[in-house]
């Protein structure tokens, strides 16, 4: 019986781990599809004027077209658009932007100032697999000031 139990655990492991990949994927994808329409309304902010109701006569737009999809409100729109200006400049780390989930990036992107900030969160995330909850706890705790003012003191010793 217990061979049986150990072949089968076997099987349940590999429909887990592929689980986690496909919703990695996904994850991946759709940070993708937000970088993507935050840069297509950065540019058309810039170039031709849009405005706040123009993103939101998109968002009513992409509301009508497109009923199943969440997540596209003018709000969100903006954030999408943010979140390109943000890291647009930072190619270090917006391959690492794409192995969190949007909330977590959202976390960071609102509540870290500098670049070194959020980097510190972006591979913390990903190396300790925070759930947004504990990022935000982390972050209130100022983990990152923590860290650097330990480095800081070390070095001085």
């Amino acid at each position: 019986m217990e061979i049986v139990e150990k072949n089968f655990t076997e099987v349940i492991e590999l429909i887990r781990a592929t689980r986690s990949r496909v919703l990695q994927s996904v994850n991946s994808e759709l940070i993708d599809l937000y970088w993507q329409i935050g840069k297509h309304i950065n540019f058309k902010v810039a170039e031709s004027g849009w405005g706040k109701s123009v993103v939101a006569e998109l968002a009513n737009f992409i509301a009508q077209n497109e009923p199943s999809a969440r997540g596209f409100s003018d709000k969100n729109l903006w954030r999408m658009k943010q979140f390109y200006e943000t890291y647009k400049n930072l190619p270090k780390l917006s391959a690492l932007l794409r192995e969190i989930s949007w909330s977590h990036n959202l976390a960071i992107m609102s509540r870290c100032k500098a670049d070194e900030e959020k980097e510190f969160y972006l591979k913390l995330c990903i190396s300790e697999r925070y759930s947004s909850r504990e990022l935000d706890r982390q972050i209130s705790a100022a983990v990152f000031e923590r860290t650097m003012l330990g480095i800081k003191n070390s070095q001085q010793c």
